[in-house]
């Protein structure tokens, strides 16, 4: 099953069933108005829902056309969002380059930063650019969306509770960053809002590329109309959502409507299948000949993430976003 959140003057937009070849979409109103509601009631509403999405797929409802445009990120806001480092290839690099080790719990002890939740772009909203010294950038990733979590669950359990997946892009303020890290307390104004692709998907729907904990696909970033990377979103994994979604509810619980992130999705050999972040190329740059010679976006620039299916088929629609002047 797809689902999305069309653009209706409500802060939460309007959920609606999406055709598995993304072609149209069913209003779901009826059945519950939005995914916060529908993820608060799973249990509920997921049989009515799972028939909806069925009865798309017939012809046998009335359905309109699906435009990304009109469609705001599946959650438009969320009680919380937070976000992993899982791929610890993109920590490794980032730390030789500033010359920095690795914590030394690092591979058995996630880490999650605490993101603004209570408002997302829309999968092609435009990237307010507000300072271009502020060095944006781009992170591919992909996330999560939780029923309620109890505090103190392990990872087996954990699993029951993931029940939408979707794409990401964790958009960061580099330049703004590092006297944030300096202060030890986290990050805040480099963090703006983040967008999330159109379709967000049942497990079921990734047939066997979904394991239980992540999704053994390609990540499919283009950067101004050109091949960036081809990232392999199933290896070089420290820590499955599972293990993400755990640690989090290691000591309150999790509502729901909760999302995870996975953080940059990073392979170790990023020299053949390219990279999810200006940052991670910045940091190979840095350890190769002394210095970055990649810039960070600036207003024109675009940013384009998407995943295909062993069908071909795109599976969540792609996040296609444009930076502008903010």
């Amino acid at each position: 099953m797809k689902l999305a959140s069309l653009k209706s003057g409500g802060r939460d937009g309007a959920l609606v069933v999406v055709s598995r070849d993304l072609t149209c979409m069913a209003v779901a109103m009826d059945v519950v108005p939005t995914l916060r509601e529908a993820v608060e009631n799973w249990q509920q509403v997921a049989p009515a829902l799972h028939d909806l999405a069925g009865n798309l797929e017939a012809g046998d409802v009335e359905t309109i056309p699906y435009e990304p445009a009109k469609l705001m990120s599946p959650l438009p806001r969320a009680f919380q969002w937070a976000d992993g480092s899982a791929y610890l290839s993109h920590m490794r690099l980032v730390r030789k380059a500033r010359g920095v080790e690795m914590p030394a719990n690092s591979e058995t002890d996630p880490m999650l930063y605490q993101g603004g939740g209570d408002g997302f772009l829309g999968p092609v909203d435009p990237i307010p650019c507000v300072d271009t010294d502020w060095g944006l950038d781009f992170e591919g990733e992909i996330a999560v969306i939780t029923d309620d979590v109890p505090m103190g669950c392990s990872p087996e359990q954990a699993k029951t509770h993931i029940k939408l997946i979707m794409l990401c892009n964790d958009i960061s303020l580099r330049h703004v960053m590092r006297p944030e890290l300096v202060k030890g307390f986290g990050f805040f104004q480099s963090k703006p809002a983040s967008a999330f692709s159109p379709v967000c998907v049942t497990p079921d729907e990734l047939g066997e590329a979904w394991t239980g904990g992540r999704v053994n696909l390609p990540l499919l970033t283009d950067y101004n109309g050109e091949e960036y990377g081809r990232v392999h979103a199933g290896k070089d994994l420290t820590f499955e959502f599972p293990d993400l979604i755990a640690h989090a509810a290691r000591t309150r619980d999790l509502s729901a409507g909760t999302i995870i992130g996975s953080g940059t999705v990073s392979n170790e050999n990023h020299s053949e299948v390219g990279s999810n972040c200006l940052a991670e190329k910045r940091m190979i740059e840095t350890i190769r000949d002394g210095e970055p010679t990649t810039r960070f976006m600036k207003p024109g620039d675009t940013i384009r993430f998407e995943m295909l299916g062993e069908d071909g088929q795109s599976i969540f629609g792609a996040i296609d976003q444009t930076v502008v002047s903010g």
